[in-house]
C-alpha cells in the first residue's frame, strides 16, 4: 500500500455518523442501510453500521487506493442484498469529513460526486 493509501486507511479508522445520502439522484431517500443516529465503525479493513439500539444494518470489508484520481475504494458487503459483491466507489477524505459514491457491481467506478442510476453517495462526519 502506498504512503498516501496507508495514511487514508489509518485516517478512516473509528466511528462515523452519516449526515447525507443521495441515491440515484434522489436526496435522502428511505434506506435500509442507514437510520437516524446509526454509526459506521471502521476497524482495520472492516466496517459495520449499527443503529442506536444495537441492530446491525450492514457489515463487510473494503480496499482503498488513494493514488487514483479521484481516490478509489471498493466495498464488499458481508450481509444484505449485495453480500459478496464488489461495489466500485470513489471517495474524498478531508479531516473529519468522509464522502463516497458507489456504483452497483459491474458498473464503472464513479468519477463525479453526483449520483445517477445505480449509484449511491453517502456523506459522513467523524463521531467523537
Amino acid at each position: 500500500m502506498s504512503p498516501l493509501s496507508t495514511a487514508d486507511f489509518h485516517a478512516l479508522q473509528g466511528a462515523w455518523e452519516q449526515t447525507a445520502l443521495e441515491d440515484g439522484g434522489v436526496l435522502n431517500p428511505d434506506d435500509a442501510h442507514s437510520a437516524p443516529g446509526a454509526i459506521t465503525t471502521i476497524n482495520a479493513d472492516r466496517f459495520e453500521v449499527v443503529t442506536v439500539t444495537g441492530d446491525i444494518l450492514l457489515a463487510g470489508r473494503f480496499a482503498l487506493d488513494a493514488d487514483t484520481a479521484p481516490k478509489s475504494i471498493t466495498w464488499i458487503d458481508a450481509i444484505g442484498d449485495d453480500a459478496g459483491k464488489r461495489l466500485p466507489a470513489s471517495y474524498r477524505l478531508e479531516g473529519d469529513d468522509f464522502v463516497f459514491i458507489a456504483a452497483d457491481e459491474g458498473m464503472p467506478r464513479p468519477t463525479v460526486f453526483s449520483t445517477g442510476p445505480g449509484q449511491t453517495m453517502r456523506t459522513f462526519v467523524r463521531r467523537r
